[in-house]
């Protein structure tokens, strides 16, 4: 497929009945605008005109209206139920892709597995009507009333076989689940989960650690420019950056030892416009990406937080092959938010960068357990939040 994949997928009707991607959905649908007749130009399709004596503005088209019957494409969206040894743990929402790096992200992330290995088998079903017939527990009525409710759903269902250790913890986690209120508010013990005590495995060396080429760290202190209130640093070129490099080479005395320069975030960004292609093509799909011996490694999903579980199920099960590997650097094209940066703190990430922002407990967070973290990764700069001391 073109790496050169049009946002539009309006003006591009043909690339619509020839593009096949796992994650795009074709659709028909119909575009309104506004079009310049003088200009030849695309404009805004509305233009507000206020009034002082009224309260509300009336919205009024500024040019011809113009109506566009097109093909479109749609991020696919599906149900996936975990099963994890018999117990109906969860049900996500997710583009059904690479649902075993999903299924096992997500056991990490929740942290109910701690190693590849924990989990023995598993097996990815697609649920069809002929599926949903063929449950046991229901009746006739019950059969017809559920196929007609989950008619307008995609269905997948991830059957996971962990070992005995594993299990003993969601069936604990279960327990627990179990006593809680309908309320809204969970009790401590609700609070205790959402919120996990993460010491055990905390990364000290991110925030501690020093970076280990002169150069390197005198050219980002001539970049950085700080901000009055003392919380972030913002790094900034007005050229093109040299040709970026990264290792994912550690030593047993600091694991995690380089900030990644801003000359590496930008190639990377760059490498991501181009190669996430469902996102090019729906303009709808999330993406978390990192180097991987120079070649960058894209897993996209409608939810940010399932792409990051499914970069960590890639990295978890390499692992198991490669002890040594670690991850200095993930790439998020969306804000940083409290459940990435949990994510990220488990899965031994070194550096979790966003595209927006992140939210002020993700920062804290983050800085608690020694997570580098960084947002705003636009085209010539990055503002690092936490690892501040290693900027300078």
């Amino acid at each position: 497929m073109s790496q050169s994949l049009p946002q539009n997928p309006f003006a591009h009707p043909e690339l619509c009945r020839q593009a096949h991607h796992p994650l795009a959905q074709p659709h028909r649908a119909i575009q309104e605008r506004c079009y310049d007749k003088n200009e030849g130009n695309q404009k805004h399709p509305y233009q507000k005109q206020s009034h002082q004596k009224k309260k509300t503005e009336e919205m009024v088209c500024a040019e011809a209206l113009v109506l566009d019957e097109q093909q479109t494409l749609l991020a696919v969206e599906a149900a996936v139920a975990i099963v994890i040894n018999g117990i109906h743990y969860a049900v996500l929402m997710a583009s059904p892709d690479q649902l075993e790096y999903l299924a096992l992200g997500f056991l990490l992330s929740e942290g109910l597995i701690d190693k590849a290995i924990d989990l023995l088998d598993w097996e990815v079903t697609h649920l069809d009507t002929a599926a949903l017939l063929a449950a046991d527990n229901l009746s006739t009525a019950e059969r017809a009333s559920l196929i007609q409710q989950l008619a307008d759903y995609e269905i997948y269902q991830i059957n996971l076989r962990l070992n005995q250790r594993c299990h003993q913890r969601i069936q604990a986690q279960r327990r627990q689940l179990s006593g809680r209120t309908g309320c809204g508010m969970c009790g401590m013990t609700g609070l205790a989960q959402a919120l996990p005590d993460l010491s055990a495995y905390q990364q000290s060396s991110v925030i501690q650690s020093a970076v280990t080429q002169t150069t390197v760290k005198q050219s980002a202190k001539n970049l950085l420019n700080q901000l009055p209130d003392q919380l972030s640093y913002q790094a900034q070129i007005s050229s093109p950056p040299p040709e970026p490099s990264i290792s994912t080479k550690s030593s047993t005395s600091a694991k995690f030892s380089t900030v990644p320069s801003l000359a590496v975030l930008l190639d990377i960004r760059q490498r991501l416009n181009t190669a996430q292609q469902a996102h090019l093509l729906t303009g709808a799909v999330h993406a978390a990406a990192c180097l991987y011996e120079d070649k960058l490694m894209v897993f996209e999903d409608v939810g940010r937080h399932n792409a990051l579980d499914k970069l960590i199920g890639w990295q978890l099960r390499l692992r198991a092959q490669d002890q040594a590997l670690v991850s200095p650097c993930v790439v998020m094209t969306s804000r940083i938010s409290i459940e990435l940066v949990q994510k990220a703190i488990r899965a031994q990430i070194a550096w979790l960068v966003g595209m927006s922002a992140p939210t002020s407990t993700a920062v804290r967070t983050a800085n608690r357990y020694g997570l580098g973290l960084a947002g705003f990764l636009r085209d010539n700069r990055v503002t690092y939040y936490t690892g501040i001391d290693d900027c300078k």
